[in-house]
């Protein structure tokens, strides 16, 4: 069965000047249900003022998508094993560079997951299959030819 999902995306001129590069990357991300999303060039990439250091990227995005991709997955098998997860945390980072054909790129990503359990937790050995799984079940990593590493702490 196929899924299809959407957004929308609005950027206006606002009278600035787009011939000599003068306008503003910020832009609106728009999601099912109204929800409203600031988003911008990277600082990194198109410097202020014409970026937002407030907004987010595209490539804090796609970190972000790959981080809760996993992260839902792994609670939903954790539940399965019958542990009870009370708070997740993840700090996620990828890194842009040139790949093997030169374009540049999200070349990797790190996740690195921490749960929290109530009860019983899951040994290391556990802990690692529930990642594994999580990672392998994750919709975005699938999509990706990023290299995905996953580091849980603890």
């Amino acid at each position: 069965m196929a899924h299809l999902y959407t957004a929308g995306i609005h950027w206006s001129l606002d009278g600035a000047d787009f011939a000599a590069n003068a306008y503003s990357r910020g832009h609106v991300w728009r999601f099912d249900g109204g929800i409203e999303v600031p988003a911008s060039a990277s600082p990194s990439i198109v410097p202020l003022p014409r970026s937002r250091a407030d907004a987010v990227d595209p490539e804090e995005a796609f970190v972000a998508a790959l981080s809760s991709c996993h992260m839902l997955w792994f609670l939903d098998f954790a539940r399965q094993a019958g542990f009870i997860v009370i708070a997740y945390e993840d700090l996620a980072e990828g890194e842009m560079k040139r790949d093997g054909e030169g374009k540049l790129a999200i070349t990797a990503v790190t996740l690195r997951p921490r749960a929290d359990f109530a009860g019983e937790a899951p040994d290391a050995a556990a802990l690692h299959t529930l990642h594994h799984k999580a990672h392998e079940a994750c919709f975005i990593a699938n999509s990706v030819k990023t290299e995905i590493w996953i580091e849980p702490r603890t």
